[in-house]
């Protein structure tokens, strides 16, 4: 029987790294202050002193240079796991992952891919304002070629991040700092790994259905259980991925509820939510009872001191379901 071990997420990604580099050898780790140090958040720690400085490396804040060089040791058959220090940092590597890793198989016919994952803390909930706060998954979301993952627990993050490592593509890895170490949960201390383009039914209902990912699930379940006391049954749906996304799970929950309502903590314009809205509305139109709705974050650069009022908060949440229930 697996042995489960308690975790932050924190605790879970090291421990998936871990198993990974023991059983590929071709694996590497690098990015800034990831080696000795232990990245700023501390996951890859203890990693360098495991398997040495050929494997796990620190490189120069050259986020263009770290990406472009990892491109091309994953041609030479390596398989390079990029940290990001910031999401916020990745923009000067867009080109590099958007224009290149996304395209190479495509543009070789399938006879190459890139192999390697991009991991970044992304999210607000430390205080780090509009250069260490912010949510970029939607930039990635509309590039054919990526996938993007985004974990909502310590279970999700260490399953995600094992099947994310064997994925012959390219997968930006969305890590949601506010909830590193603040939640904590039972993990197998073995191997196990998540599919990558299923969603989990985390809660049935009849009422509406509730979609969220990353952090926002804690702001989702407590919303549930609230709207539990009003009276009202939620089907709550963690995504894990979105691109690709499960639409099959959530279309036929819609169809079984009638109503959607989905939590993103990114800006509201073009964000992810826009996207699902958009397809649920295409495959279920005749089965809506209520309009379809989001809650977001506003269409500002992330605050400091407000950061408590931008990101969605169970009140908002609650709102929103009560108006969508009862329309």
């Amino acid at each position: 029987m697996t042995e489960l071990v308690e975790m932050n997420m924190i605790q879970a990604l090291n421990n998936a790294l871990d198993i990974h580099m023991h059983r590929e050898s071709n694996a590497i780790i690098m990015g800034e202050d990831i080696g000795g140090f232990g990245g700023v958040f501390r996951v890859t720690e203890g990693l360098q002193q495991k398997y040495g400085p050929d494997r796990v490396f620190d490189t120069p804040l050259a986020e263009t240079g770290i990406v472009g060089s990892a491109i091309g040791m994953a041609l030479a058959g390596l398989q390079p796991i990029v940290e990001i220090q910031f999401a916020d940092f990745v923009f000067p590597a867009f080109d590099q992952i958007v224009s290149e890793a996304a395209k190479y198989r495509y543009r070789s016919g399938g006879q190459y891919s890139i192999k390697m994952v991009i991991r970044m803390p992304y999210g607000g909930g430390i205080r780090g304002g509009h250069y260490h706060s912010q949510s970029p998954e939607a930039y990635f979301a509309h590039t054919p070629g990526l996938r993007v993952v985004i974990p909502s627990g310590p279970y999700q993050a260490k399953g995600l991040l094992l099947a994310a490592l064997n994925c012959p593509d390219p997968v930006i890895f969305l890590e949601p700092k506010k909830i590193y170490r603040s939640l904590k949960a039972h993990v197998p201390e073995a191997y196990y790994a998540i599919p990558l383009e299923k969603a989990t039914v985390v809660r049935e209902g009849r009422d509406t259905t509730l979609v969220a990912y990353g952090a926002m699930m804690e702001v989702a379940r407590e919303a549930v259980l609230l709207a539990e006391g009003e009276g009202y049954d939620i089907e709550l749906i963690d995504l894990l991925s979105i691109l690709p996304y499960d639409f099959k799970t959530v279309v036929t929950s819609v169809e079984k509820t009638g109503r959607l309502v989905v939590i993103q903590e990114a800006p509201r314009t073009c964000g992810f939510a826009a996207e699902l809205l958009a397809e649920v509305q295409e495959r279920a139109f005749t089965r809506l009872q209520a309009p379809l709705q989001r809650v977001t974050g506003f269409d500002t650069p992330f605050p400091y001191t407000l950061e408590d009022h931008y990101l969605p908060r169970v009140e908002r949440v609650l709102d929103v379901l009560t108006k969508t229930i009862e329309y």
